[in-house]
């Protein structure tokens, strides 16, 4: 790939059709500005977006001649919010299990579903996702993705990881006495490292591996592929600049994915006090996607209040060694599961179980674009950067629902939502 190809390329990933830039400079004047560089609020701090880009923020920005200036009395304006783990080709499950979202939903409802999904996403303020797999429904998140670029159809700045990849025979549906549509690309031995490659050559801007799961039903999820396996592959992904996220829950399973290389590792509620030192020590990152958890748990009739169910406390359990042990933090709720545009869930009950609220909020902007590798373009309010930027009503470092009722969202500097 030539340089000015490669540089085109990172074009159309940053800046998503929908957010043309602006054709008159404008002055954001907020309450106060969330920068995401010192987690901490500055009142009175103004930003100034011109040509798709942050040009100065701080209390002296003034506007320019010719330029929009627009008030949002009673917020916080924040980098727009970035979120690691969505499904947008999934709902509820309280609404339609996964089987048979799967297996039964045909792909054109599914791609509407997931058109629906994207516009909520970003009128949530969430600018910047990570989509983990389609769970059935093949490629079509390139073609979601493209959408988006174009200027087709609303929706955040979107990284896929196509089919993701699971061990033959380990993932589902299952339990049918013929073959039924999967949830994911089988693949084993020697044919891993083909199925990364073709799955980058679909689009994949991460690839996903499963790296334990259920055999059968009612069986505890033990790990599936081996640990030469996961090497080749995520050797394969590296090879071609791509990160790799592991599905993993148990120890050996994420034990296995830290020492092939995972960039970041979904999920890990049986981890132990060892496996995350070792995440620690190999600079893995850590969604612990708390409110896929908590959904599941509600619709199995639990009500939020105490007792909590055994997997709540285990839930609670692990995100606290994670906590204690210092690991990268991501927050990627796993959306899907639950509503889109309800994602501001996760950061919430990150704070919720023991995390502190300026953290939670930098680790969904800042942080979470470090782990993509984009600091220089997003997750912060700086001059430079792309201008995609939320405003909420009120502090949010005061009270995290404050992110449930946003008020403007802009994207590379085009406001898509009206105050």
């Amino acid at each position: 790939m030539t340089k000015l190809r490669r540089l085109l390329a990172i074009a159309a990933l940053l800046l998503p059709g929908t957010a043309l830039a602006q054709k008159v400079p404008v002055l954001l004047v907020p309450d106060r500005v969330f920068t995401a560089t010192d987690r901490v609020v500055h009142e009175g701090w103004k930003v100034l977006v011109a040509d798709g880009r942050i040009v100065a923020v701080g209390p002296d920005v003034t506007a320019p001649t010719g330029a929009e200036t627009r008030a949002l009395p009673g917020t916080t304006l924040l980098p727009g919010l970035i979120e690691l783990h969505v499904h947008l080709f999934l709902h509820p499950y309280n609404e339609t299990s996964w089987n048979d979202q799967v297996m039964k939903e045909p792909l054109a409802l599914r791609t509407a579903r997931a058109v629906a999904h994207a516009r909520a996403t970003l009128m949530a303020g969430f600018t910047t996702v990570r989509d983990l797999g389609t769970e059935g429904a093949g490629d079509a998140d390139a073609g979601l993705k493209m959408a988006i670029q174009q200027g087709i159809v609303p929706g955040p700045r979107l990284l896929i990881a196509s089919r993701a990849l699971v061990a033959t025979g380990a993932y589902g549906p299952k339990g049918y006495a013929f073959d039924v549509p999967q949830g994911a690309e089988e693949v084993s031995g020697e044919g891993i490292v083909a199925a990364v490659r073709r799955q980058i050559a679909h689009g994949a801007d991460w690839v996903k591996f499963y790296a334990d799961y259920r055999w059968g039903p009612g069986e505890p999820s033990r790990a599936t592929f081996s640990l030469d396996e996961l090497k080749a592959g995520v050797a394969a992904a590296h090879d071609a600049r791509r990160k790799v996220a592991v599905h993993a829950s148990t120890p050996e399973g994420m034990r296995r994915a830290v020492l092939a290389g995972a960039d970041t590792i979904e999920h890990g509620n049986d981890a132990t006090d060892a496996v995350f030192a070792l995440m620690k020590a190999n600079k893995v990152a850590f969604c612990p996607t708390l409110a896929a958890t908590d959904a599941i748990t509600r619709y199995g009739g639990w009500n939020g209040a105490a007792p909590e169910p055994e997997a709540i406390r285990a839930k609670r359990a692990s995100y606290a060694a994670a906590l204690q042990a210092g690991v990268t933090m991501c927050v990627g709720g796993d959306t899907g599961v639950f509503a889109h545009g309800a994602n501001a869930r996760e950061i919430e009950l990150m704070a919720g179980w023991g995390m502190a609220r300026n953290d939670a909020l930098w680790t969904a902007t800042a942080g979470n674009a470090a782990i993509l590798g984009m600091s220089d373009h997003i997750g912060s309010i700086a001059p430079g950067r792309i201008a995609d930027l939320v405003a909420v009503a009120g502090d949010p470092l005061k009270d995290l629902s404050a992110l449930e009722n946003v008020r403007l969202v802009m994207q590379s500097g085009n406001i898509v939502t009206n105050p």
